[in-house]
C-alpha cells in the first residue's frame, strides 16, 4: 500500500500534467460540491397554489432535492393530505424535509403526529415577533423546550427560524443569544437565515462556530453590495453570488458546523419571476465549488 509521502509525490506530478483551467480527476479530488439543497415553497406561494404539481415537477428538474413547507392558505400540504403530499413531491425527486407551521391551523400535537407519519424531520416555528423585554424571550425558550419535547416523543426534531429581531439588543441582550442559552440542545434546534444574520450587522460564520451543532438548518439569499437605505419598503435581497456574501466559504463553515439543511428563500426578484429567480439560484448551487 502507497505511503503519504508517495501519494503526496504521485499527486503533485499529477498536476503537473493537466492543463490549467481544465476540468480533471485531480480538481475533483479537492473541490466539493453542496451535496443536497431545497427550497422553501413560501418563494413560490402563488404559483403552489395554482398548480403545485407542475411547480414541483419544474422545481426537481432545476436541480432542487428538498423542499421545506408552511402554512399556506391551503394548508402544510396545499389542500392534500399529507401522505399525498409526501407522495407527489417525492416523484419529482423532492423529500420533504420540514415545515414551518401556525398556531392557528391544528393542535401542536397533531402537527407532529403528521408530519411523522410521512418521515419529515423538523417542525419549525416561523416567528414569535419582536418582544418588550428579554424575559419573554426566556418565556419563549421553554415554550420550546416543551414543543421540542412532543417532536422527540414523535421521532422529530422542534425548531426556530431566527429573522431579523432576534439580533435587536433588548435589555442589553441579544434575544437569539438568550433562546440558544436558554433551549435544550437535545430539544431545539435553530434555523439561521443568512440574510438576516447579515443585514443586522452580526457574523454568520461566527454564530455557527460559537454555537456548533445548534444551528442545523438555513435559508440562503444575497445580501446587495450597494444596500437599500434604512426604511425602503423592499428589503435589501438578491440572488445567490449576485451580492456581498461568501457563500462558498459560509457554506463550508456550515456544514463543518453543523448544519445539515439548506434551503433557497428569496423575496425580492428584480425582473426575474420567483420561479425564474429559483432557477438562478439553483444553477449557482449546482455550479458552486467550496
Amino acid at each position: 500500500m502507497p505511503n503519504r509521502r508517495s501519494f503526496i509525490r504521485n499527486t503533485s506530478l499529477l498536476a503537473l500534467t493537466i492543463p490549467l483551467g481544465k476540468t480533471s480527476l485531480f480538481t475533483d479530488l479537492f473541490n466539493t460540491k453542496l451535496s443536497a439543497f431545497g427550497i422553501q415553497l413560501y418563494m413560490v406561494r402563488d404559483e403552489m397554489e395554482k398548480d403545485p404539481k407542475t411547480i414541483l415537477k419544474d422545481l426537481g428538474g432545476m436541480g432542487y432535492t428538498q423542499i421545506e413547507s408552511f402554512k399556506s392558505n391551503k394548508g402544510m400540504f396545499w389542500g392534500m393530505t399529507s401522505k399525498e403530499f409526501k407522495k407527489l413531491s417525492s416523484g419529482y425527486g423532492l423529500n420533504l424535509i420540514s415545515t414551518h407551521y401556525d398556531d392557528d391551523e391544528i393542535p401542536f400535537e397533531k402537527k407532529a403526529e403528521q408530519a411523522a407519519e410521512i418521515g419529515m424531520k423538523y417542525l419549525i416555528c416561523p416567528w414569535k415577533g419582536p418582544q418588550k423585554s428579554i424575559d419573554d424571550f426566556k418565556r419563549i425558550a421553554d415554550d420550546f423546550n416543551t414543543r421540542g419535547a412532543v417532536c422527540k416523543k414523535h421521532g422529530l426534531r422542534f425548531g426556530y427560524h431566527a429573522h431579523d429581531y432576534p439580533y435587536k439588543i433588548i435589555d442589553g441582550q441579544l434575544p437569539i443569544d438568550v433562546l440558544l442559552e436558554h433551549t435544550d440542545k437535545e430539544l431545539v434546534d435553530f434555523q439561521m437565515d443568512f440574510y438576516y444574520t447579515v443585514t443586522e450587522g452580526q457574523d454568520p460564520e461566527s454564530y455557527l462556530k460559537k454555537y456548533k451543532n445548534r444551528f442545523t438548518l438555513c435559508h440562503m439569499r444575497d445580501v446587495l453590495k450597494d444596500r437599500l437605505p434604512a426604511g425602503s419598503d423592499t428589503e435589501s435581497a438578491c440572488d445567490l453570488g449576485q451580492g456581498i456574501i461568501d457563500y462558498p466559504k459560509l457554506i463550508t463553515t456550515a456544514l463543518n458546523n453543523g448544519v445539515k439543511y439548506f434551503f433557497v428563500e428569496q423575496s425580492r426578484y428584480f425582473k426575474e419571476t420567483p420561479m425564474q429567480s429559483a432557477k438562478v439560484n439553483a444553477d449557482y448551487l449546482k455550479n458552486l465549488t467550496l
